[in-house]
């Protein structure tokens, strides 16, 4: 269940390496090799990157996936740019939690060299426009191996082969940190509670979205698998449906349920309590 995080500028090579690295886990250990990418959620970055709500979201599904995807046995690696130091903090929590050892591969790159391969990419429509480019290497907070959350750190930079040994080394050698008493309540070793989870809220929130196109304010919708259902005494955002999802999300963690049939029903009294 080891995790990687790939970090850099946009444009500097995460994929490539995520793509190199995966190749040499999967036929060299065996193991199943999970990649959770910008690519596999499929949206517009300069959209996303321009908008702060969109992009907060954004990195919410980032790291549900993560935590839906470990596993005792296969490997996960996230290629994002994962720029925010705080966001880092937030998985290695989690791997925390999940005792499973990390190391983070930095692309290091200069801004020039990243600008440059950026405007090669193809198609042109995989390009970061040059505004949201600048912006996004200006917030960038760089890994720092002091931290225990970026460590251990390798360093790659262009001219640089992968160091596979000393990845693997991070990887299957060293012990993870042992878990808190934060994290230490939380089923995140239970792929099956956390995909339930995942699945039900996410389907929740899709439905709610649906309903609101054809529903009037008083209305109330039927959600699969909940007794009760939403009460809609207004319309309600994409953005704070999600909120509210997260939250919910957290909490449930921290006081878990053994019988996953509650969480329907659980979700929608959350939803009816928050949309005041």
């Amino acid at each position: 269940m080891p995790f990687v995080l790939v970090c850099g500028f946009p444009s500097s090579g995460k994929s490539k390496r995520t793509e190199d690295l995966r190749d040499y886990l999967s036929e060299n250990t065996g193991r199943i090799i999970h990649v959770i990418s910008d690519h596999t959620l499929g949206f517009d970055k300069n959209k996303v990157y321009a908008d702060s709500i969109e992009e907060k979201e954004i990195r919410g599904k980032l790291k549900s996936e993560v935590q839906r995807l470990l596993n005792k046995d296969d490997i996960v690696i996230l290629d994002s740019l994962n720029y925010i130091k705080g966001f880092r903090y937030e998985l290695y929590c989690i791997t925390k939690a999940c005792k499973t050892p990390q190391c983070v591969i930095f692309c290091d790159i200069s801004k020039d060299l990243a600008a440059d391969w950026n405007s090669k990419r193809e198609p042109e429509t995989d390009r970061y426009a040059d505004k949201i480019l600048e912006e996004l290497m200006m917030r960038f907070e760089e890994p720092n191996s002091n931290q225990r959350w970026d460590s251990p750190l390798i360093v790659v930079h262009p001219q640089d082969e992968l160091p596979y040994d000393q990845i693997s080394d991070a990887l299957f050698n060293r012990k993870p940190p042992p878990p808190n008493m934060a994290t230490q309540n939380q089923p995140l070793s239970s792929t099956n509670f956390l995909y339930e989870l995942d699945r039900v809220t996410q389907e929740t929130v899709k439905m709610i979205m649906e309903s609101q196109k054809h529903s009037v304010a008083g209305d109330e919708i039927t959600v699969p698998g909940a007794t009760e259902k939403i009460r809609l005494l207004r319309l309600a955002t994409l953005a704070e449906l999600q909120r509210h999802r997260r939250q919910f999300i957290t909490y449930t963690k921290m006081h878990p349920v053994e019988d996953l049939t509650r969480i329907p029903n659980m979700f929608v009294q959350y939803i009816n309590n928050s949309l005041t």
